[in-house]
């Protein structure tokens, strides 16, 4: 019973831990803002997701070319959308920072 407890304290020391990391990595002022950011990242997924099978069953039933079209067109999207979750939650400054990071790496892709 004992040993059951202490492994239940570890466990939550690690996930503790991992926000952490997660907090200096992405230099974040508060574990809040790190449960934002978290939070606007798995919001942006799950809309781009029921989004894509929203138009698939509306206009392109079983249409092979929509899926590529789709993953050619969601990257824009999917970067609006999660500066709009950035501003919604507050965090518009740190996404704004991690578009520009990741635009200038497509930019060097692209430039070679």
């Amino acid at each position: 019973m004992q040993w059951h407890k202490l492994a239940k304290k570890g466990l939550i020391l690690r996930q503790v831990s991992l926000f952490k990391k997660l907090q200096n990595r992405w230099q974040l002022p508060s574990m809040r803002s790190t449960i934002f950011v978290l939070l606007v990242f798995a919001l942006t997924g799950t809309s781009v997701m029921l989004l894509k099978k929203l138009l698939q069953h509306a206009f392109f039933e079983n249409a092979r070319w929509f899926t590529y079209l789709y993953y050619w067109l969601i990257i824009p999207f999917y970067n609006v959308l999660l500066l709009f979750y950035g501003w919604c939650f507050g965090q518009f400054a740190f996404f704004w920072q991690f578009e520009k990071k990741l635009f200038t790496r497509f930019k060097r892709l692209f430039v070679k």
